[in-house]
């Protein structure tokens, strides 16, 4: 909660959103881990993190299945994405406590929920620190494929309250991977990702061509 205070107060002076309404779609809600188990569709999102925008341009299906494990503050990620037509998996342990997702190796990020006006979605907002580098990122994900345009339009609103760059929503329109691709790495291959220092400046280009040539 200090976080998203502190991020409000920098973004106040000369922001188009009113702050009260940012207030509001920007606190933090209760999430129990019953609530939070099971299988989420990625449906859209934003980010500051080089490349995000151009990636998921190139994905057609992302879903997330959560379960429990024997230590009752860790829950287990199973996480499957269709990239150019082909599936593959990752899955990871997290901390989840009083309704925070936390990773703390080999980066740092934590995880908090913000309302949708949805019954059936979750939309997380998260802190990512790698190295000297932060990033903040928004990711609505709900148990159907598509959410309906009220929830659509309150997305946007918080990206702007953050301001991040307009949310991409993902086509509905999809194929699910299935639930029996054997991962290949956890959260090292996400690591691998944010230390590439160089990738990043080539992954902002694509990021804007992406935004000027596609749709």
């Amino acid at each position: 909660m200090k976080c998203v205070v502190l991020l409000l107060s920098l973004l106040s002076m000369g922001h188009s959103a009113p702050l009260s309404s940012c207030d509001t779609l920007l606190k933090p809600i209760p999430i129990s881990t019953q609530e939070i188990l099971g299988k989420w569709l990625y449906v859209g999102g934003s980010s500051h993190l080089p490349g995000s925008r151009s990636l998921i341009r190139l994905m057609t299906s992302v879903w997330i299945n959560v379960t429990t494990t024997a230590r009752s503050n860790v829950l287990n990620l199973f996480q499957t994405q269709r990239i150019y037509g082909e599936c593959s998996s990752w899955m990871y342990d997290v901390i989840f406590e009083n309704s925070t997702m936390l990773i703390e190796e080999p980066f740092y990020l934590k995880e908090v929920y913000l309302p949708t006006g949805c019954s059936d979605c979750l939309l997380a907002y998260e802190e990512i620190i790698s190295g000297k580098d932060t990033f903040i990122t928004l990711l609505l994900m709900s148990r159907k494929k598509s959410v309906s345009p009220d929830v659509v339009e309150t997305l946007k609103k918080q990206a702007e309250c953050l301001q991040l760059p307009p949310p991409i929503m993902i086509d509905p329109n999809y194929e699910i991977c299935p639930d029996n691709i054997p991962p290949s790495e956890g959260l090292s291959a996400i690591n691998k990702l944010l230390e590439a220092k160089t990738g990043h400046r080539l992954a902002r280009v694509l990021d804007v061509l992406f935004d000027l040539f596609v749709n």
